[in-house]
């Protein structure tokens, strides 16, 4: 199913559930909510998961073809059990912001990324990110979750809800015209 095919069914489901994500992408509306989340080691995020396996969860975040370094970042957050997405972007130190009309359900901005005066090249021309409403559906952060042997999927989940554990990749990736449509191997 492509990008824009997922974004109008869940955006279709979500005016019906009167529900938001935390994602501007729209991922699949969560069926539960956790009812705790694992705390996170207070050791530090290591900086070696771009270099080795990760005994917690790779936090990646690719700006994809906005190529802006600032953004981009790997880690591996140490945890020992399922863990919110929200908790382990926290602790590996990725900021994310939401937009005006839903600062909790959406991500508009991680790490600063895209800024405000930043002019995003499209197939259209170009756009100004400013953060108010609904992210562009040609520009946004998607999310993805990986298992330790597994590929890149689509997380069904926002950053809220959405569990992950130990041996997990979570990826934050910025998207223009959909490409690149999925994170790197």
């Amino acid at each position: 199913m492509t990008l824009t095919k997922i974004r109008t069914a869940a955006a279709s489901s979500l005016a019906a559930a009167g529900l938001l994500f935390t994602l501007a992408a729209c991922s699949a509306p969560a069926t539960t909510t956790p009812t705790t989340s694992a705390p996170v080691s207070t050791a530090a995020a290591s900086s070696s998961a771009a270099s080795g396996p990760c005994a917690g969860v790779k936090v990646i975040v690719d700006s994809g073809s906005l190529k802006q370094a600032a953004a981009d970042k790997s880690v591996c957050v140490p945890v020992d059990a399922p863990t919110a997405a929200s908790k382990v972007l926290e602790e590996a130190d990725v900021k994310t912001v939401g937009t005006t009309q839903y600062p909790n359900e959406l991500v508009c901005r991680v790490n600063g990324v895209p800024a405000a005066d930043f002019d995003i090249t499209h197939k259209a021309g170009t756009y100004k990110e400013e953060c108010k409403g609904m992210p562009a559906a040609f520009a946004y952060w998607s999310l993805w979750v990986k298992p330790d042997a597994g590929a890149w999927e689509y997380a069904q989940e926002g950053l809220a809800t959405l569990q992950v554990s130990p041996g997990q990749s979570l990826e934050l990736l910025f998207t223009v015209d959909g490409e690149p449509a999925a994170p790197a191997a």
